[in-house]
């Protein structure tokens, strides 16, 4: 690992360590297309709500590397313009409180994805009609911190273990145990869905809402994971020769499981992560779900990114052609918060863009694997 970064006068000498053949190169914003043009003030909105949380010192969902002082100190300066501030006041705040780097990759360009937060249909009891459980956390899943040592006999490459009654650990169960039964005597069943798919793309968008037949609408959002290594069904999918990865969308890829029941049930199994929920009655209809850093996501101000290289809170200006679900693409380029986190986002200049909730975003999502600019809004030390 060596810390490879552009110089600036003004930036924090805090500036943070990447993987070799990575690099930050100093930038100004006047240097950023689309900067001047975006409105900034939903950003503003959902970077109050990371430095709500930062400054109340919150624990995080997932815990992920520290904030600096830097931005915590900035975080301070932000909730004492509380409330918002004009839309030039608040360019001005972010001008000067950072300084931009653009992140460089060894491959050149970041990459992006979407994600979005799913409504599926379920019920509170399980029948014919909603077989497949929704699961609770375990009460003995212990998660470990990136970089936080493992227990005697746990793997390094796990997340998080199974604390026995005498202290000692043990690896937890994987996916293909637990929908085997592995947990059933613990009765952990939140809510059951319609079938395995849609358990698999609620893990993977790692929150839900859930229509029961009665029109009531709830919350779940994440809780936890077993530990063991995250694999991308899709890449399995297009290795086999089953899809091409150019034309795979979410829709194509769900449409695929359910027309080949035994061949997806093997393939996702092959995921042996497996994530558990919490039911969330606190959340608004018209809030996003919690995010790994533990306060509510905004559509498309959002973010997941590697927590083990960036902390929760930092802005990004990102700047991506995203396709449109009727053809064709659009510029998107606009600043966004770092708030989640996700197995599969790892790497300096890999995000995971948050498009909202419902259908419409899950279409606009399943489009989504496109390269980017990606410049991060590192804090100025005072």
């Amino acid at each position: 690992m060596a810390l490879l970064a552009g110089s600036s006068s003004a930036a924090s000498n805090d500036l943070p360590v990447l993987p070799d053949g990575a690099r930050l190169e100093a930038t100004r914003f006047d240097l950023l297309p689309g900067w001047a043009a975006d409105d900034l003030r939903p950003a503003f909105d959902a970077f109050l709500k990371s430095c709500r949380a930062l400054v109340a010192e919150e624990l995080p969902q997932r815990v992920g590397t520290p904030s600096s002082a830097a931005l915590k100190s900035v975080c301070e300066q932000a909730l004492l313009r509380v409330p918002p501030q004009g839309a030039a006041e608040i360019r001005t705040f972010f001008e000067s409180a950072f300084v931009p780097y653009r992140v460089v990759p060894e491959s050149g360009s970041g990459f992006l994805t979407a994600y979005y937060e799913p409504e599926v249909e379920g019920s509170l009891s399980p029948s014919r009609a909603f077989p497949v459980p929704l699961l609770a956390r375990p009460v003995d899943l212990v998660t470990f911190a990136p970089g936080e040592p493992r227990p005697p006999g746990i793997d390094q490459g796990l997340a998080a273990a199974r604390r026995l009654p005498d202290g000692r650990f043990v690896s937890f169960p994987d996916r293909a145990a637990i929908e085997d039964g592995a947990l059933e005597a613990e009765r952990l069943e939140l809510v059951w869905l319609k079938d395995a798919v849609d358990l698999f793309m609620v893990h993977v968008q790692g929150s839900t809402r859930v229509r029961l037949p009665d029109g009531q609408v709830l919350r779940f959002t994440y809780a936890g994971r077993n530990g063991h290594p995250y694999t991308s069904i899709g890449k399995v999918i297009v290795s086999e020769g089953h899809m091409d990865l150019e034309t795979m969308t979410l829709a194509k890829l769900t449409g695929w499981l359910r027309e080949n029941r035994l061949a997806a049930r093997r393939i996702m199994r092959l995921n042996r992560s497996y994530i558990f929920f919490a039911r969330n009655d606190a959340l608004p209809s018209s809030s996003g779900p919690i995010g790994g850093s533990g306060v509510p996501l905004t559509p498309h101000r959002s973010i997941a990114v590697d927590r083990t290289i960036w902390s929760y809170g930092l802005p990004f200006f990102l700047d991506a052609k995203l396709p449109l679900p009727g053809g064709g693409d659009e510029a998107v380029r606009r600043l966004m918060i770092a708030q989640d986190t996700g197995t599969a986002i790892v790497g300096p200049a890999r995000a995971d863009y948050f498009m909202g909730s419902g259908d419409e975003a899950g279409i606009r999502a399943g489009l989504v694997r496109h390269p980017m600019d990606f410049v991060v809004l590192w804090p100025v030390a005072r």
